[in-house]
C-alpha cells in the first residue's frame, strides 16, 4: 500500500495541534474518520506514529522520523502543482531561444528584460547561430523559438512573423575618401571590393545585398565573405573592403569605421528580423515570448548619428 498525501496532511495536523480532536476541528472532518485514516497510515508504515494520553497525542520515535519527511513531501507536492500550473500558462520552465547576432542590437535588448521581469520563473537558454542554423534548431526541436534575418527559403512546418524592419547603411574604413560623407548614393561604391555575407550561411541577407546593388546599377565585387554582422564590420575595419549592413549595427561603431546613410530609396526598409516557431506543438512559454517580440512591428532604432562622421570638403 502507498502513502497518500491526504494522510500526510492529517498526520502533520495532529502533530502540530497535539491532539486528534484539535486536528479534526482544523481539518473539518469527524474525529473517528481521522483516527481510521491514521490507523491505515500506521499499518502501511508498519509502526505506531502517536501515543495517545490524557494530555493529547505525542509523536513516537517513528512519528518523529516521519515528521520532516512528511513536511518535505507536501512542500514538493505543492511546488509540483504550482510548477505544472505555471508551465501550462507559459510561466515556468526552460525556454530555448536561438538568435542571430544582429538581433542583439535592438530586438532582444528591447524585449527580453520585460519578458524576464514578467515571467521570472521561465529560465531562458540562449543559443547564437546563423539564420539557417536557427531555423534548423527550431524545426528539429533544439530551440523553441528563434530570431532570424529573413527571408526563409523553406518555411515548411514553421510560422514566421516579422518583428522589426531596418534599412541598409554603408560601412567604410575610417580612412576611405567617402567616409566623411553624411550620405551617399550606393552607385558611388560600384568599384569597391565588398565584404559580403556568406552565400552558404546567410543566403537571405546576401541575396538582399546583391539585389539592392543591382537596383543601383552594378553587381558587387566580392572581396571577402563573413557570416555575422560584427565580423563583416571588423573586416571592413581591417581595410578589406566596404559593406552594406543593417543600420542597427552602427550602435557599436568604432573609430576604425564609418557608417554612412544611403540616399537610395531602394535600401530603405529592405531588412527584417523575423520570429520563427514551429507551426504546431509550440510551448506556452514560447508563445508568450513570441507575443512580446511581435508587440507592434517597428523600425529598428536608428543608430547612425549625423555628428558621428563630420562632413569633409568634397
Amino acid at each position: 500500500m502507498s502513502v497518500e498525501l491526504r494522510q500526510l496532511e492529517q498526520f502533520l495536523a495532529i502533530a502540530d495541534a497535539g491532539s486528534f480532536r484539535g486536528a479534526a476541528e482544523q481539518l473539518h472532518i469527524a474525529q473517528p474518520a481521522l483516527s481510521v485514516s491514521i490507523r491505515k497510515l500506521e499499518d502501511t508504515i508498519g509502526a505506531r506514529l502517536f501515543e495517545r494520553g490524557a494530555r493529547g497525542a505525542r509523536l513516537t520515535t517513528a512519528g518523529e522520523a516521519l515528521l520532516p519527511e512528511a513536511r518535505q513531501a507536501l512542500r514538493h507536492a505543492d511546488q509540483g502543482r504550482r510548477n505544472a500550473r505555471l508551465a501550462a500558462l507559459g510561466e515556468w520552465g526552460a525556454l530555448r531561444l536561438g538568435f542571430v547576432g544582429s538581433a542583439t542590437y535592438s530586438l532582444l535588448p528591447r524585449c527580453l528584460p520585460a519578458f524576464r521581469e514578467r515571467y521570472p520563473e521561465v529560465r531562458l537558454e540562449l543559443v547564437e547561430g546563423t539564420t539557417l542554423g536557427v531555423v534548423d534548431m527550431v524545426r528539429d526541436g533544439r530551440a523553441d523559438i528563434g530570431a532570424i534575418r529573413g527571408p526563409v527559403a523553406d518555411a515548411t512546418g514553421l510560422r514566421v512573423d516579422l518583428a522589426e524592419t531596418d534599412s541598409f547603411v554603408a560601412v567604410l574604413p575610417a580612412g576611405h575618401p567617402l567616409a566623411g560623407r553624411r550620405q551617399l548614393r550606393l552607385a558611388a561604391l560600384r568599384d569597391e571590393p565588398f565584404v559580403l555575407f556568406s552565400e552558404s550561411q546567410v543566403p537571405g541577407l546576401r541575396g538582399t545585398v546583391e539585389q539592392v546593388c543591382r537596383e543601383a546599377g552594378f553587381a558587387p565585387r566580392v572581396g571577402q565573405e563573413a557570416t555575422q554582422v560584427q565580423t563583416v564590420v571588423s573586416l571592413v575595419a581591417s581595410g578589406l573592403g566596404v559593406a552594406l549592413v543593417p543600420s542597427v549595427a552602427a550602435a557599436y561603431a568604432s573609430e576604425r569605421v564609418r557608417f554612412v546613410r544611403l540616399s537610395d530609396t531602394t535600401a530603405v526598409g529592405r531588412l527584417g528580423l523575423w520570429v520563427v516557431t514551429r507551426d504546431e506543438a509550440v510551448p506556452p512559454s514560447a508563445r508568450r515570448l513570441r507575443e512580446m517580440l511581435l508587440g507592434g512591428v517597428r523600425p529598428a532604432a536608428r543608430a547612425v548619428r549625423q555628428e558621428a562622421a563630420p562632413a569633409t570638403p568634397r
